[in-house]
């Protein structure tokens, strides 16, 4: 045997490993959105109407009902259908919770909150109250978001294609 394989400090060298999951979904993520068509306007309302659809609590109809409001405002639906992103597994409890008690405030009522309703059919089942101020909150915490995030995609994909028509 050489001194090498008796080394301890190589046998317990960690072994190398590849990106993150995470880091692997944000990079698809961005190599997704700079394949998007169309000019910066319609991209940035595309995912402006997504990310306001992902932070409202209509869990298993966001990217339908994203798209199909892209398709009335006349907007990119594949940005929209990118934008619902905004709520995942990881943001959806914080929104969801923001968006009860925004919605509790508004409308007045007062009905305690279990994280374990997550999704419209569950909702039903706590009432037309607290559905009703969940979507109340929702809509009214998704408006800054959407607004800030047409801002920043516009100036994003107005960047991407200045670049590309300058050949950079």
């Amino acid at each position: 045997m050489q001194n090498s394989e008796l080394d301890p400090k190589k046998e317990l060298a960690p072994a190398k490993t590849g990106p993150s999951p995470l880091k692997k979904k944000i990079k698809e993520f961005i190599k997704n959105a700079k394949t998007l068509q169309g000019d910066p306007h319609y991209i940035a309302m595309g995912m402006a109407i997504g990310v306001f659809i992902g932070i409202t609590p209509t869990f298993p109809f966001h990217t339908v009902l994203a798209v199909a409001l892209a398709l009335v405002f006349r907007a990119s639906k594949p940005a929209a259908a990118l934008g619902v992103w905004a709520g995942n597994p990881i943001t959806m409890p914080f929104f969801y919770l923001g968006s009860y008690k925004i919605g509790m405030l508004i409308l007045g009522n007062s009905v305690p909150y279990d994280e374990k309703y997550i999704s419209i059919p569950e909702l039903l089942k706590l009432g037309l109250d607290v559905t009703a101020a969940l979507i109340t909150g929702g809509a009214v915490l998704g408006i800054l978001p959407a607004i800030f995030s047409y801002f920043v995609a516009r100036k994003i994909f107005t960047n991407i294609r200045n670049r590309k028509k300058t050949g950079q």
